[in-house]
């Protein structure tokens, strides 16, 4: 009869956390409707300049989210967005966009560059500028430059881009090359974070832009 007991129990237990989280998902969805236009409707973003959210550890959604809030990051575009939110708004869109998965990139043109002399090389050519360039990436993602002393990507954001969940490191496999690049050299350049205690800006003032052009494309392939 306990143990009958117990299993009732644990059964009602699982069942109202679920319907918890199913509410919650329900709520994040309607709250983040008015992200949609920039980041998708179920958080996978089709403009290459604005992040896929979709699968992000929610940790570190919402601590972004505050960040804008509170103007601990800067953001003309997500201030006002953010402004607008209360802290259970917070939770519930950041929970809506971690239980998404992410779709998936795949390699692309990603050596070609403005310059017109790339119209005249031929697609062997583009190729073996799009692998070399993804060898480097993956490198410098692994094993970072001793000689610059850049640190691995590894270390942080785990084999497969996965990113830590405790310690809120965000996931990065699948995101947009042009957001990362856009992000890296924001770190570099003290336009994210120019504090000395900030590790990233530590790491990405160190790298040129070809390794930030090359990690972004070689993470934004990882699935």
């Amino acid at each position: 009869m306990i143990r009958i007991l117990l299993i009732a129990a644990s059964s009602l237990a699982l069942t109202l956390v679920t319907d918890n989280v199913f509410a919650q998902n329900i709520a994040g969805k309607a709250k983040a409707a008015m992200c949609a236009g920039c980041h998708g409707e179920d958080g996978n973003s089709l403009v290459p300049v604005y992040p896929k959210l979709a699968g992000q550890h929610k940790g570190y959604l919402v601590k972004q989210l505050q960040a804008f809030k509170s103007g601990a990051r800067l953001s003309p575009m997500m201030a006002p967005m953010a402004m607008g939110l209360d802290d259970q708004a917070i939770e519930d869109i950041s929970e809506y966009y971690a239980g998404n998965k992410i779709s998936p990139n795949y390699a692309s043109a990603a050596a070609d560059s403005d310059d017109d002399s790339d119209n005249a090389k031929t697609p062997e050519q583009k190729k073996a500028e799009l692998e070399s360039l993804l060898a480097q990436g993956s490198d410098l993602y692994r094993n970072g430059d001793l000689k610059t002393a850049v640190s691995a990507c590894i270390a942080c954001h785990g084999p497969f881009a996965e990113g830590n969940k405790p310690a809120s490191y965000p996931s990065l496999h699948s995101q947009q090359s042009e957001y990362l690049i856009k992000t890296l050299t924001d770190f570099k350049t003290g336009a994210r974070s120019k504090s000395n205690e900030n590790v990233m800006h530590m790491i990405a003032v160190k790298m040129s832009e070809q390794e930030i052009k090359a990690v972004a494309h070689y993470i934004s392939t990882i699935r």
